[in-house]
């Protein structure tokens, strides 16, 4: 059965999570070969780098912040363009244990805030005089498990 969702937020065993804010925090589009990179033909490879950080604030209140940087380069590995954007939300997470804090802030507060990376990106390609980007959909579960079960595994000495 479905945990219920309030309209403030989904409230799972008796915790509660409030999205009270989003916005951009930082953005920025880099192609250093315009004009002449528009006369190429040939398909950018891509490179997408994702990574979330958290601060806590003032009243059960947590700043989530979603980087992603998307590095596109042509044959010979130069670089058509890199765009990269901060997004950032205000989120007021009470009731749960650290362990379920820790995975809602790896899970479901970049899972939130990444439908706005996804148009924030397009936008400064399409801006940029590049066809429109679209990210494809990113499992949030995936990385943080993947990313639990680096920090549970020993580092092997070389």
């Amino acid at each position: 059965m479905a945990e219920p969702e309030s309209p403030r937020g989904p409230e799972v065993n008796g915790g509660q999570v409030r999205l009270e804010r989003i916005y951009l925090k930082d953005a920025s589009f880099e192609s250093p070969r315009v004009p002449e990179i528009y006369g190429e033909r040939a398909q950018p490879d891509f490179q997408l780098d994702i990574n979330t950080k958290t601060r806590g604030l003032a009243d059960g209140r947590v700043e989530v912040e979603l980087a992603v940087t998307l590095h596109a380069k042509t044959e010979g590995n130069r670089t058509a363009y890199i765009a990269e954007v901060h997004q950032a939300g205000v989120f007021h997470i009470a009731g749960f244990d650290a362990q379920t804090m820790h995975r809602i802030l790896g899970t479901f507060c970049p899972g939130t805030l990444f439908p706005y990376v996804r148009e924030a990106v397009d936008s400064l390609v399409v801006r940029g005089g590049f066809p429109p980007v679209h990210l494809a959909p990113v499992n949030f579960e995936a990385l943080f498990a993947e990313a639990v079960r680096k920090q549970a595994t020993p580092a092997v000495a070389h």
